[in-house]
């Protein structure tokens, strides 16, 4: 070939170009098909990852639900007693249930009653069995037995303790009833059965766990809301039990969030104004009115150097009640808070306690008719007191 054919070779001759084209086409094709695979595979093993994890869970539930049911495991076996108010709807019913341990998934109870038409079968009353009763137990005791207890209407008033107090007024003793008396004599329990109940009670919840069993000589004083109830009668120790449940039950409810939010701003806790209030209320009767400045005259006290002693006399024979008494409670002697409540102190004198009127009093002292005096000093009270003897309007509270 000459050196001029060699020039004139047409453009489209020269090829080598477009076969560079086609071999990059290619690969870049076959980049994108293994990403798409990758891509496919990785969406693939999520799926199955996915549906291993549901069908899972949804095996877990039907196990758990099937156990339920039949009341197997889950630490199930002890003997309980519950109380189903009268009117009760199944949605109450189901949460009783599951407070006692005996139902764990309340819904599912719920849903089992309604499908076997039972919601509106069940029977108000009080109710002994164990825990590994399964659904259809329960419900055959719900509908067949039920309302075989009366009850009472008893009033714990606001100030009570536990305990029987004597308290020397002038000469004259005075017994102050208790709660185990009020009981007794209303018919719902024995003195011992009310006693002995009271270490039936677990220590558990936001409110109990403030108690402190190791000080005090019962830890539920203090935690028995004073109120108005009506209590079963049918049966002394579980009536007992009931009962003791049912003001706890009051003074949960009775104690908000914001009232702990507020104590633990005053640098207490729960236990330590439960105390604080039952002093109060000790001291102040019936006149709620004058609970706020009661509690800042005894908050004055704590803070100040120059008191060793809060000097409450309450504290005094309620330590007394107790022949095991080695003096923890008298204010007289020991510092500070005692080292738990002495009666159930009613809401105001709560509220009281974690709200006290800010003032400089120090002491103040009640006439016969229960009206306060407050004072800065002790001149001041003392010139009080003179006035009020002379005017025979004198109430002394001693001790043998």
């Amino acid at each position: 070939m000459s050196e001029m054919q060699k020039h004139n070779l047409p453009d489209d001759d020269f090829i080598i170009g477009k076969g560079f084209e086609v071999e990059e086409f290619e690969i870049e094709q076959k980049q994108k098909r293994k990403e798409k695979k990758s891509k496919h595979t990785l969406k693939s093993t999520l799926w199955v990852v996915m549906i291993f994890m549901i069908s899972f869970a949804l095996a877990f539930t039907i196990i758990f639900v099937g156990a339920d049911y039949m009341g197997i495991g889950f630490g199930r076996g002890k003997d309980v007693t519950i109380e189903i108010p009268q009117g009760s709807p199944t949605v109450k019913i189901a949460q009783i249930l599951e407070e006692s341990g005996a139902v764990k998934i309340p819904i599912a109870f719920r849903l089992y009653a309604k499908v076997k038409g039972y919601e509106s079968q069940f029977k108000y009353g009080v109710y002994n069995f164990n825990t590994e009763a399964g659904y259809d137990d329960i419900a055959d005791m719900l509908i067949t037995q039920g309302a075989k207890a009366q009850s009472v209407t008893v009033t714990i008033p606001e100030g009570t303790g536990i305990n029987d107090f004597i308290k020397n007024v002038n000469g004259e003793k005075v017994t102050v009833p208790g709660i185990a008396t009020l009981l007794e004599r209303a018919g719902v329990c024995t003195k011992n059965d009310f006693l002995n109940a009271l270490d039936d009670i677990e220590l558990e919840g936001k409110l109990l766990s403030n108690s402190d069993p190791d000080r005090t000589y019962y830890a539920l004083e203090g935690y028995l809301f004073p109120d108005t109830y009506d209590f079963y009668n049918y049966d002394s120790k579980e009536c007992a039990v009931l009962a003791i449940k049912k003001m706890i039950a009051e003074s949960e409810s009775r104690i908000t969030d914001e009232m702990y939010k507020k104590a633990n701003d005053l640098g207490y806790n729960m236990n330590q104004i439960l105390t604080m209030a039952s002093i109060i209320q000790m001291e102040s009767g019936k006149d709620n009115a004058s609970l706020p400045k009661v509690a800042g005259v005894f908050y004055n006290r704590l803070n100040s150097p120059d008191f060793a002693t809060l000097g409450s006399s309450p504290t005094c024979y309620y330590g007394e009640s107790f022949k095991r008494d080695d003096g923890r409670y008298n204010t007289y002697n020991v510092k500070g808070l005692p080292p738990g409540p002495l009666c159930s102190p009613g809401i105001d004198a709560i509220n009281a306690a974690l709200n006290p009127v800010s003032s400089d009093y120090y002491y103040f002292v009640t006439d016969a008719n229960g009206k306060f005096y407050f004072h800065k000093t002790m001149a001041e009270q003392n010139k009080t007191i003179n006035k009020l003897k002379q005017d025979k309007n004198w109430i002394y509270e001693y001790f043998d």
